[in-house]
């Protein structure tokens, strides 16, 4: 459960991030967006320079036993560590930004349509873990955005990776065109992921993974300079979304560094 805080003018509202990876890249990337903290005995030690820091800030935090940790957690899967904060918002995405990250050689990763947000949030893992610092999002109505599930299975990852929304998406793509080389993903006979995202090329790729039941929509298709398939042995059709996402944002990373 999300919840709403400060005055009628700047309501803000609050995420509950859950378990030590989460909370220790909270506190590492932007402590001050913390505003409660929960943890029981088996944490005490382990989270007493945040206590010391949200003391010094005039902020709760509170030795809970087992059974409110988890009515504060929502969950029993809470790790022991609970805080409470807004999260990092999702930013608007600009043209003239991404121009400058396809001059400075930096790849993309696009999302289209990814619906649940434990897929989205294993994705933004798998993304700060490569060091693809930025994703972007469709304005598809089945776009998941980050929510409390998010952020705990992300493991911390966004607060590093930074989340863009692009609206007007298929025209923002046949912008992106004169800055990168727009890569989607899709089932049939196109050619494999590792040779197309392979470094020496003129522009870096932004890659596309669409909707887990359905793919990519045939206008986003449309508007790629190229499609890939990521084949596996024939037993099964297809990876999950997140286990797609991780080999295909290795290979993007690779490439990126080819590049550098």
């Amino acid at each position: 459960m999300t919840e709403t805080t400060g005055g009628d003018s700047a309501r803000r509202k609050t995420f509950r991030v859950l378990g030590l990876p989460a909370v220790a890249a909270l506190f590492a990337q932007d402590p001050g967006r913390v505003e409660r903290l929960f943890f029981d005995d088996r944490m005490k030690e382990k989270v007493g320079a945040y206590c010391a820091a949200l003391a010094q800030a005039r902020k709760v935090y509170r030795l809970l036993p087992a059974d409110e940790m988890e009515k504060v957690a929502g969950t029993p899967l809470h790790g022991g560590v609970v805080a409470v904060a807004p999260p990092r918002p999702v930013l608007p995405f600009d043209m003239d930004e991404a121009a400058r990250w396809a001059a400075a050689g930096q790849p993309l990763m696009i999302l289209d349509g990814v619906g649940n947000p434990h897929n989205l949030g294993a994705i933004v893992r798998t993304c700060a873990f490569f060091g693809i610092n930025r994703l972007v999002l469709s304005d598809h109505g089945e776009q998941a955005l980050p929510s409390e599930a998010t952020y705990r299975v992300a493991e911390g990852g966004l607060e590093y990776v930074t989340l863009y929304q692009a609206s007007r998406f298929v025209q923002t793509l046949r912008h992106l065109r004169a800055h990168y080389r727009i890569v989607g993903t899709a089932l049939g006979d196109h050619p494999d992921p590792a040779a197309v995202l392979a470094g020496g090329q003129s522009k870096p790729a932004a890659l596309i993974l669409g909707n887990e039941e359905v793919g990519l929509p045939a206008t986003t298709l449309q508007a790629c300079n190229q499609l890939v398939t990521l084949r596996g042995s024939g037993q099964v059709q297809s990876l999950n979304v997140s286990a797609t996402a991780a080999i295909l944002v290795h290979a993007l990373a690779t490439s990126w560094a080819q590049r550098g």
